[in-house]
């Protein structure tokens, strides 16, 4: 099992509809997928059709009052598996700083799933913002996947998240943590601006940026409000092609 936090501090940067998306495709390719909202907002569990409601979040694992298998549902799409957020994780953000082990406790739950592997993959949504949750995510993954826009100060708001995976590494939360791939979104091939930006990326992080660039879609941005993921909404459209590319560009590096 490989856990992967899909992270960036910036907002808009298509961090969720990445999570959604290759969690689908991975469930497509046959993976076993638990896709994990580590965020209050739950724009992951609205974006695959699940109803926003109290108490159905990571909230009481990351207390250590339930096992993280409790809250875990069927993600509308074979071999894929949620567990959901709401509003109250935002409240455990509070109570789990108070702890003394407060940057493990997401690691601790799910270990669980290391000792009896149950999926292939576990993918944690971070929220957009540095505090407890997102560093318990990152403390709590093997690798990171991050997605990036393609706009100017693209390579300004990158320094900040490898920064934070280095201060997890030196402070033996998780000494291995390495970005798996950069997925560059919102790309626009009609403007240098774009290109430049790839280009950019590619120079700083080499090969950990993938080949394929996500595209500015329309139907990518209907699709969470449609509650499916792009796979099932615009199955044949350029976003669901660009993340199978993804994802296939994601396996072939698994080995």
């Amino acid at each position: 099992m490989k856990v992967l936090a899909v992270a960036n501090q910036k907002g808009g940067v298509g961090k969720t509809t990445s999570s959604i998306s290759l969690a689908a495709c991975l469930a497509e390719k046959g993976k076993t997928v638990l896709l994990i909202d580590v965020d209050p907002q739950a724009n992951a569990t609205s974006g695959l059709g699940i109803p926003k409601t109290s108490g159905v979040s990571v909230c009481k694992a990351l207390l250590g009052e339930e096992g993280i298998m409790q809250r875990v549902i069927a993600g509308g799409l074979d071999n894929l598996f949620v567990l959901p957020s709401d509003s109250e994780l935002a409240m455990a953000e509070i109570h789990v700083a108070r702890r003394e082990d407060y940057l493990l406790r997401l690691r601790s739950a799910l270990q669980p799933l290391r000792d009896s592997p149950t999926f292939d993959f576990v993918l944690l949504d971070c929220p957009p913002s540095i505090g407890v949750l997102m560093m318990n995510a990152l403390a709590a993954a093997d690798r990171v996947i991050l997605p990036v826009q393609c706009e100017y100060y693209a390579l300004e708001g990158v320094s900040v998240i490898t920064g934070l995976i280095e201060q997890i590494r030196q402070c033996g939360a998780c000494s291995d943590l390495a970005i798996e791939g950069v997925i560059m979104t919102m790309y626009d091939g009609r403007t240098r601006l774009a290109e430049q930006v790839v280009q950019d990326m590619r120079q700083h992080f080499g090969d950990l940026v993938y080949r394929t660039c996500i595209p500015r879609s329309v139907r990518l941005s209907e699709a969470p409000s449609h509650g499916k993921p792009i796979i099932l909404y615009d199955p044949a459209g350029p976003g669901a092609v660009a993340y199978r590319q993804v994802t296939a560009e994601f396996l072939k590096r698994q080995g």
